[in-house]
């Protein structure tokens, strides 16, 4: 993918009484301001995986925060303010993210972001937002320590005042798969696989912990290169474990072809996971082995909540050729959530953004820690960490094809 570097915009007015040059978060026109008629840009940066594996995931991000920037401008929701979005191509590749988080950085225009996909491109990014005091959302990260440090479990402490996300974290959703595995499936040992990274190795551990203390089984910690697509031999070992069911902590490029050659070894039991592979592409790639598959995500179903057909319809009129995927609710809500900040912030500020874009950034950081509406998703809030106060999750099985939801609700009292 080609991004396009954008210059930073300076309007000049031309009053009867001189010229005023105007300040780099948009263009204001003084005769204009009495009447709250400013006219300011606002950029919303987006970086997700574009191109790769996990570009259909990626996609259905960079598409709903678009929804929700062209819905912001058509409703007026912000008076006075234009919102664009400038999205960045991450290829699910840390370092990449690392230098797209810089270029955000450098365009003063931009005052919030939305993304990443992946919890480690997360982690090459938030020091350098939180450095320019530049917000941002996540609508699929779900890695606890990117808001609650590496000791999260024993000794939580925020870790970057810009960073917040929409998604709920794997320290609820390991532990509600295998409560649901153990408890509601009566599966009582597993072998368990992960990715090595820091979104599939975390999951595997929250689930494995959860499931040896219900009084489930661990036979075997086994691990993969999410690069391969050969999985002969670790399909061949969990054939002869006898285990009950496969846990894998990882995404759907590596994951579905994992659940495909288990099956092919002769074990036919099933795949469970998390959120990344809750998505149509596992089911495209495993085929007819997916049949039966679990898979966890953060949320509720989009297409059983009330406050999503709105967004659902619209998307559909849109005419987005890809759908929204795993994420595209919980993106719309992450760019809402930018939108309802910076409304504060002008709110608060005469109906006018800070002229100095680095008091801007400020501002609307501050103001995101105070958001809450009720969004796609349900009532959208943050904790003292950053963290969504929405704690529902879900657990989809894969029928005829497709991931059906069959439980929703939270996790229970460990």
């Amino acid at each position: 993918m080609i991004v396009r570097h954008r210059s930073l915009l300076i309007l000049t007015s031309v009053l009867t009484t001189g010229a005023l040059t105007l300040t780099a978060c948009g263009s204001r026109d003084d005769d204009k301001k009495s009447s709250g008629g400013d006219n300011t840009t606002v950029v919303i940066g987006v970086d997700a995986p574009l191109s790769g594996d996990l570009s259909a995931i990626g996609i259905g991000i960079k598409n709903s925060v678009d929804l929700a920037a062209k819905t912001a401008n058509k409703n007026k929701e912000v008076n006075g303010v234009t919102f664009k979005t400038q999205p960045l191509d991450d290829v699910a590749n840390p370092s990449t993210g690392g230098q797209n988080a810089t270029k955000l950085v450098g365009e003063d225009d931009v005052l919030g972001v939305v993304g990443p996909l992946n919890s480690s491109v997360a982690q090459s990014m938030q020091k350098t937002f939180a450095s320019a005091n530049l917000v941002q959302v996540s609508p699929a990260n779900t890695a606890p320590e990117l808001t609650q440090g590496a000791k999260y479990a024993t000794k939580k402490a925020r870790q970057f005042d810009t960073y917040f996300r929409t998604a709920t974290t794997d320290a609820l959703q390991g532990p509600y798969a295998a409560q649901y595995a153990y408890n509601t499936l009566k599966l009582k040992t597993v072998y368990s696989v992960d990715d090595k990274k820091t979104y599939g190795a975390g999951l595997a551990r929250t689930f494995r912990q959860e499931f040896t203390k219900l009084g489930g089984k661990v036979i075997t910690t086994d691990h993969i290169n999410p690069d391969d697509r050969d999985f002969g031999a670790i399909a061949t070992k969990i054939k002869n474990s006898k285990a009950d069911f496969v846990y894998y902590g990882g995404e759907y490029p590596a994951g579905a072809p994992l659940s495909k050659q288990i099956k092919d070894a002769g074990a036919k039991i099933p795949a469970i996971g998390g959120d990344a592979l809750q998505s149509a592409d596992y089911t495209k790639l495993a085929g007819k082995a997916a049949e039966g598959d679990f898979a966890t995500s953060v949320g509720a179903p989009p297409a059983k909540l009330d406050t999503a057909k709105k967004f659902i319809a619209d998307y559909k009129a849109a005419g987005y050729d890809e759908p929204y995927e795993t994420y595209g609710a919980l993106s719309y809500d992450a760019a809402w959530t930018i939108i309802q900040a910076v409304k504060q912030v002008m709110a608060d500020n005469d109906g006018k953004l800070p002229s100095d874009p680095k008091e801007a950034r400020k501002k609307i950081t501050e103001a995101t820690q105070k958001v809450s509406f009720n969004g796609v998703t349900g009532n959208v809030a943050f904790d003292q960490y950053g963290d969504t106060t929405n704690r529902t999750l879900t657990v989809y099985q894969v029928k005829g094809g497709k991931h059906t939801p069959v439980k929703t609700g939270e996790l229970e009292s460990q």
